[in-house]
């Protein structure tokens, strides 16, 4: 049986500084982020399946990545711990959605965390192949399956 690829592209707008950088970005800005999601799977051949031919249903993709990465930091601020307590006091206060990670939210590093949590949340029938992530119109980073095997 042959593999298929499937692909869906997701947008939202996202702020976040980098801490301790040493460049403009170590201050609050915001981007809007274009994700492309590419899985990989066998059709499904059993003819009384609703889903008869589907890898899986773009729909069921959809619901999986707005579920855990889009609406978790569309319209947020990411900030990595160790931020000024002080600042996001204040944020929460205000009733801002201040989302706090381990790692410094860079492109690469918000990748390698949508990497983890797609492969934790995705059907055990396909795999995750590849991840694409715009920062801005002309920048992006990428991560692929071959590349870490």
């Amino acid at each position: 049986m042959d593999y298929i690829r499937l692909t869906r592209q997701f947008t939202f707008e996202t702020a976040h500084a980098l801490l301790n950088y040493d460049g403009p970005c170590k201050n609050i800005h915001g981007h809007s982020y274009k994700l492309q999601v590419t899985i990989i799977g066998q059709p499904i051949t059993d003819i009384s399946d609703p889903k008869y031919g589907m890898v899986l249903d773009f729909g069921d993709l959809k619901k999986i990545v707005n579920t855990f990465i889009v609406e978790p930091l569309d319209h947020s601020l990411i900030l990595r711990k160790g931020t000024s307590p002080e600042l996001l006091t204040i944020l929460q206060q205000l009733h801002h959605k201040v989302v706090t990670t381990s790692y410094q939210p860079t492109c690469e590093h918000m990748l390698l965390d949508f990497k983890n949590t797609l492969t934790r949340h995705l059907p055990a029938t396909v795999k995750l192949y590849s991840l694409r992530l715009w920062e801005t119109e002309n920048s992006f980073a990428e991560w692929y399956t071959s590349d870490n095997n």
